[in-house]
């Protein structure tokens, strides 16, 4: 999948090949941070979603990315049968979302997120495969 998304950036829409640049350094940062046991904080500190804010700024549509919308062969993760019949726009959406949310829980209890009530370890996880299904949507067949 990375080879894939190594392969995708390379297109002459910039913002596009920022957003999968990003996409594909996201996924690397779990895959080395799962292998590394690296903490949450510092996966988050990693963790951007600037290429996306910088597409949203300048008008990018993100259906750019591609067109269509997520059907039950691309989810590989039941967790994730309830993105069925959304598009890479809305999906992005969703990222952005839940990055700057991990990165605000964490600037609210002292740049740390290792004593909050909230489910960190759930919420990474759920990004991950949100982040993965996205990779397999623009990876599979249209």
């Amino acid at each position: 999948m990375l080879t894939f998304l190594n392969k995708e950036s390379k297109t002459s829409d910039a913002l596009k090949k920022q957003v999968i640049r990003e996409l594909r350094d996201n996924l690397n940062i779990f895959s080395n941070a799962y292998k590394n046991n690296v903490s949450p904080d510092v996966m988050i500190d990693l963790l951007s979603n600037e290429a996306i804010k910088e597409a949203i700024k300048n008008n990018f549509k993100f259906k750019k990315l591609k067109a269509g919308t997520i059907e039950p062969y691309h989810v590989l993760d039941h967790r994730n049968k309830k993105y069925i019949g959304w598009d890479a726009e809305k999906l992005i959406d969703k990222v952005d979302e839940k990055i700057e949310e991990l990165k605000i829980i964490k600037k609210m209890n002292g740049n740390s997120v290792e004593k909050v009530k909230n489910n960190i370890s759930l919420m990474l996880s759920n990004l991950y495969y949100r982040m993965k299904l996205l990779a397999d949507f623009l990876k599979g067949p249209k």
